[in-house]
C-alpha cells in the first residue's frame, strides 16, 4: 500500500488561504488521489479528487474555493485552499480513491493527516 503523508494545515482567520501537501512513499501514477476531512464529531467527508488523467471533481462545499492538483514526478498531491471558512475545519487526510456510488478510499490505513482551523 501507498504510504501517504500530510502537511500544511494550520490555524486561519475566515477568508484566508492554505496549501496543504500530500507525499507518497511511492509513485502515484496510475492512481486517482483524493482528499477527504473530517471534523471534530463528524463522519469523514469526502473533499477532492482528482484523476490520473487529471480530470478534477470536488464536494459542492468546495467548488470554487479549492483546487486539487498532482506532481506524479515529485509524487505529491496537493489542495489549494482560498477564501476558507469555519466550516472548512477538521483533519484533512489524502489517500488513493476509487468510484464506486461516490469516491471512497482504497487505502484503510489512514495518515495521520494535516490539522486545518478557521477562526471566525
Amino acid at each position: 500500500q501507498v504510504q501517504l503523508v500530510e502537511s500544511g494545515g494550520d490555524l486561519v482567520q475566515t477568508g484566508g488561504s492554505l496549501r496543504l501537501s500530500c507525499r507518497a512513499s511511492e509513485s502515484i501514477f496510475g492512481y486517482n488521489m483524493g482528499w477527504f476531512r473530517q471534523a471534530p464529531w463528524k463522519q469523514r467527508e469526502w473533499v477532492a479528487t482528482i484523476r490520473n488523467s487529471f480530470d478534477t471533481e470536488y464536494t459542492n462545499s468546495v467548488e470554487g474555493r479549492f483546487t486539487i492538483s498532482r506532481d506524479n514526478v515529485r509524487k505529491f498531491v496537493y489542495l489549494k485552499m482560498n477564501n476558507l471558512v469555519p466550516e472548512d475545519t477538521g483533519v484533512y487526510h489524502c489517500n488513493t480513491v476509487q468510484w464506486a456510488t461516490n469516491w471512497v478510499p482504497l487505502n484503510n490505513v489512514w495518515g495521520q493527516g494535516t490539522q486545518v482551523t478557521v477562526s471566525s
